[in-house]
């Protein structure tokens, strides 16, 4: 059974970010989730929203797909979140990252919004991406 064109990426996403020190350091560990334990402790990076879209061609199967990002943060202000979301963003946009059972055609930053959460105490930051994928053999 091959592996969704949307767990690849997800997973190649992962491995990216968890594998830059830098980002690492800055959320206290290697914090990327599906969805955030309840006991996780913010900053933290969290896949929002995800659609997929068919892409493909006369000769081969492939996805479009559009993600979300978002950056948890708790200190007061947006300065952690965005600065966070600065770090994923150079690391994302056009990275020629590897996926299982896919090849990616293209992975582009689109846009960022932050809001505030839960009366203040939160700050958040949506990073938007769109991806291409082509389905190996």
């Amino acid at each position: 059974m091959s592996v969704s064109p949307a767990v690849a990426l997800r997973k190649a996403i992962i491995s990216r970010l968890a594998s830059d020190t830098a980002l690492t350091g800055a959320l206290g560990g290697a914090k990327f989730y599906d969805e955030a334990p309840r006991a996780a402790e913010p900053p933290y990076v969290v896949f929002a929203e995800t659609q997929t879209r068919d892409w493909s061609s006369a000769l081969s199967p492939g996805a479009e797909q559009f993600f979300v990002l978002s950056v948890i943060s708790v200190q007061r202000g947006a300065r952690q979140a965005l600065d966070l979301a600065e770090r994923i963003v150079a690391l994302l946009d056009e990275a020629p990252l590897s996926l299982d059972g896919h090849h990616l055609v293209d992975l582009r930053h689109l846009s960022s919004a932050t809001r505030r959460e839960q009366s203040g105490r939160f700050a958040r930051a949506d990073l938007r991406f769109r991806a291409t994928t082509e389905t190996l053999g």
